[in-house]
């Protein structure tokens, strides 16, 4: 067992869960390292006000001197949002960042782990992490993750400049069920469509809830992951994308970027060479998800 002690629920998170009431888990790296400033503030408090104006409680996850964090007040939201400081912290940091009273903002992996740990069930973010392009076997922590954590996890598939195939291969070995809302195929983050397909097709918060309660009664260990594809106004094209994907790439490789560092470079030069079309769709995916995620934890 993890000692409470280690957690701090703000009282509105807790109050929620004593009464088991709908909660939903939220990232903070989006905010601290995914989204530029001030933009960044604004999505954050946007999607705190989208969890609760459809009925559940938010939880923005942050790890805040060495003390793990499930649900932030307005300034410690502020703080994620405009600390130059705040370290990525992914599950293989956390026993240093407790240690060591690190301050740091939580990624899918992260948020995945506190969250089940203090009974949250569904969790909203953008796009998790996957497998990188490339020769070597670069695996995001999210993946496993996701494997051993049984939560409900609303996403808009795997962020478009990984191995797409690779992760859905990946999460289809590790028994992680794939669900499409109101989609039959894998969206792929800034599209609508990836060629991929999806284990079953869901049309509400309702079939999610089942599928989910059946998974659990199961005793599967695995999340459920519930993919829905941008808002189709916000969309990127095809043309565009794959532009300024190969640019952003062919760049990396020639300032040899990697690790950690590629996706959020990758996705940096996206926005840039999209002229902010592919961060007007992270926005609007990030928007749309919070919401269909609190009605999913409504419907718990």
């Amino acid at each position: 067992m993890v000692r409470k002690e280690l957690f701090s629920l703000s009282r509105e998170v807790e109050s929620a869960l004593n009464g088991g009431l709908p909660v939903v888990a939220l990232e903070s790296t989006v905010i601290a390292h995914g989204l530029p400033r001030p933009l960044n503030l604004e999505v954050a408090n946007r999607l705190q006000q989208i969890v609760s104006k459809n009925g559940a409680t938010p939880a923005m996850m942050a790890i805040l001197n060495g003390q793990l964090r499930a649900g932030l007040s307005e300034d410690e939201i502020r703080l994620v949002a405009e600390s130059e400081e705040l370290r990525k912290l992914t599950t293989r940091d956390l026993a240093i960042a407790v240690a060591e009273h690190w301050n740091g903002a939580t990624t899918v992996a992260t948020t995945l782990w506190i969250a089940h740990r203090v009974g949250i069930k569904v969790f909203a973010t953008g796009g998790i992490g996957g497998i990188h392009r490339g020769s070597l076997p670069d695996i995001s922590a999210d993946l496993p993750e996701l494997a051993r954590t049984p939560m409900i996890v609303v996403c808009s598939g795997a962020k478009i400049v990984l191995d797409l195939p690779a992760t859905r291969e990946w999460l289809e070995t590790h028994g992680v069920t794939l669900l499409g809302y109101k989609c039959d195929e894998l969206p792929a983050f800034y599209s609508r469509q990836s060629g991929l397909a999806v284990d079953a097709r869901v049309d509400s918060a309702a079939d999610v809830v089942a599928i989910a309660k059946a998974s659990w009664t199961l005793e599967k260990p695995s999340a459920i992951l519930v993919t829905v594809p941008v808002p189709e106004q916000a969309e990127v094209s095809e043309d565009l994308l794959r532009e300024a994907l190969n640019d952003a790439l062919l760049e990396s490789e020639r300032l040899k970027i990697s690790g950690r560092e590629l996706t959020p470079f990758l996705l940096r030069r996206m926005v840039e060479k999209s002229e902010g079309a592919t961060l007007r769709a992270n926005v609007a995916l990030l928007e749309n998800n919070a919401r269909i995620a609190a009605e999913i934890a409504r419907s718990l």
